[in-house]
């Protein structure tokens, strides 16, 4: 006889052709509506599923975990983050988790340019007055930005994205230079064009633009602290498509208000939806609503790679994105 389907859950809304091949493939619980569960809906869940497929808004802690039962023995995460998930409680209850790495990595990286450009071009404050009716015609002294061509770029965590932030930033003309957890191998500082800085105080202090894009750990949070912002040129414009914890958001945002630093570009936030209100106020402020993976292309992919750990683990082999307490 053949095996007994694996149970699923999934938490949110997915693209349909995820979804179809999922219900091809397990006996699925789809959600109806694109709202997350609150923690009572998401408790239920992981006691009723073999496998949970959650996202970055589902934060699974220690006491969840200890209520799950017996019955879970994988998260199969929707992204390649995994702050939001206690991975050590997880492991100690015999539940594996996996993610979805390399998927978002060039969507995010366009998204770190468009953000710069986005900045440092103005755009924002042009495309306001244009919706608005507002425009008088050209003049010689509107809306002038700054050239991203020549500039300095820090890049705060080389993993994969921001390598491919480093390529495309070359392409613009753009110096790189970066601060990482370990050095990249001569050939790729190389080919990058890299300079290596082992000392994040100094690499911040000489920068034009610091995108940051280093996961969120007990140690990279606030690693962009009140202390290290002061460090920055108040010519200097910071981009975050990575964590928004990593930034001290209210010590940025008084920067920005008070002209200490000229520009940010936030695709994340410190406190997830729950923007600081006066961020909203500052023209010189891009603000997205975490669309850095957001293409249909890194959807799906993303879907894929969900179902391909969840149908390894289903045929009792270990999952190729599995994730262990020692990559984080």
């Amino acid at each position: 006889m053949p095996a007994p389907r694996l149970s699923v859950v999934v938490t949110r809304r997915l693209p349909e052709v995820v979804e179809t091949r999922m219900k091809e493939l397990f006996d699925v619980e789809l959600r109806e509506t694109d709202t997350r569960m609150d923690r009572d809906e998401l408790s239920a869940a992981m006691r009723r599923a073999d496998v949970l497929v959650p996202c970055i808004t589902d934060h699974i802690d220690a006491a969840m975990l200890a209520q799950a039962g017996q019955k879970l023995k994988l998260i199969a995460n929707y992204g390649a983050g995994v702050d939001h998930i206690d991975i050590t409680s997880a492991r100690q209850r015999g539940v594996l988790i996996s993610n979805t790495p390399g998927v978002m990595t060039d969507d995010t990286a366009d998204m770190v340019l468009a953000l710069i450009l986005a900045v440092m071009r103005r755009m924002p404050e042009g495309l306001a007055v244009m919706q608005a009716g507002d425009w008088q015609g050209w003049s010689p002294t509107a809306f002038m930005g700054t050239r991203v061509g020549g500039k300095r770029l820090g890049i705060l965590g080389m993993g994969r994205i921001g390598q491919a932030v480093a390529r495309r930033a070359r392409a613009f003309g753009m110096q790189v230079h970066y601060h990482n957890r370990k050095r990249l191998r001569p050939e790729i500082e190389a080919e990058l064009e890299a300079t290596y800085w082992d000392s994040l105080d100094q690499m911040v202090a000489r920068m034009d633009i610091l995108s940051v894009n280093c996961p969120h750990t007990p140690s990279t949070f606030h690693l962009m602290n009140a202390r290290r912002l002061k460090l920055m040129k108040p010519s200097a414009v910071i981009v975050n498509t990575s964590r928004g914890e990593v930034i001290d958001e209210n010590a940025l945002t008084r920067m920005l208000r008070s002209g200490e630093i000229a520009g940010a570009g936030l695709d994340v936030f410190e406190h997830g939806h729950e923007i600081n209100p006066r961020l909203r106020e500052l023209a010189n402020v891009v603000l997205l609503p975490h669309m850095g993976s957001a293409t249909l292309e890194g959807r799906i992919e993303m879907g894929e790679k969900v179902i391909v750990n969840i149908k390894t683990f289903a045929d009792g082999h270990r999952p190729p994105d599995l994730v262990v307490p020692g990559m984080l």
